[in-house]
């Protein structure tokens, strides 16, 4: 996957994934939540290692939910 530096050398990959839509937004049930983890480790497994989260989206529900999906590959990085 092509890759893009940002700020003082971050290296992520071009395409990232947005997360929002996991846990509000998109209707009352996004879908459920093993279903959006495994969505978040697909995308990781394809390279990607850019991924949008804020507050707002829950509050804090939609950091832990990308951290679960995440944190198997932390030692990745």
């Amino acid at each position: 996957m092509h890759t893009r530096m940002l700020g003082q050398g971050l290296e992520v990959s071009a395409m990232g994934l947005g997360a929002m839509g996991m846990s509000q937004s998109y209707g009352p049930n996004p879908g459920d939540r093993d279903e959006m983890i495994a969505v978040l480790r697909s995308a990781l497994d394809h390279g990607a290692t850019f991924y949008d989260t804020a507050e707002v989206y829950g509050p804090y529900v939609n950091e832990e939910l990308v951290g679960e999906a995440l944190a198997r590959s932390v030692t990745r990085w």
